[in-house]
């Protein structure tokens, strides 16, 4: 196995245990997971849980500390977050008028988790 491949590896594995201790989170606040890693044609979306009847995208940055994990979220991938958003929304019952909300939530390398609810705002 090259350097880059075992880095890619290890990665894609931090990655995915930052997105369980997130689900974990959201459980523990009372919401219940939908989707993880849901991929429309616009992009993917880490987490979606459900609160009531409204659904909660959550984008999932993990890094050493909570401010590089923050610093992650380029205008690029917001704007693929909302597309694929949109695309999931389009199924639902109530389609684009569902309530919906896009999170952020940060993991740092303790595993410590901050989430920011409506972290990204609707256009």
């Amino acid at each position: 196995m090259t350097a880059q491949v075992w880095r890619g590896s290890m990665a894609h594995y931090a990655g995915d245990a930052a997105e369980q201790i997130v689900a974990r989170t959201y459980a523990e606040l009372g919401l219940k997971l939908t989707e993880t890693r849901w991929r429309g044609q616009a992009g993917e979306i880490d987490l979606i849980l459900r609160d009531g009847d409204a659904v909660v995208f959550v984008e999932v940055k993990k890094s050493r500390n909570l401010d590089q994990a923050a610093l992650r979220l380029g205008p690029r991938q917001i704007e693929r977050i909302y597309a694929a958003g949109a695309e999931f929304l389009a199924n639902e019952p109530k389609g684009q008028l569902t309530e919906a909300r896009f999170d952020v939530a940060l993991v740092d390398g303790t595993g410590q988790v901050q989430i920011l609810e409506n972290a990204i705002g609707m256009g």
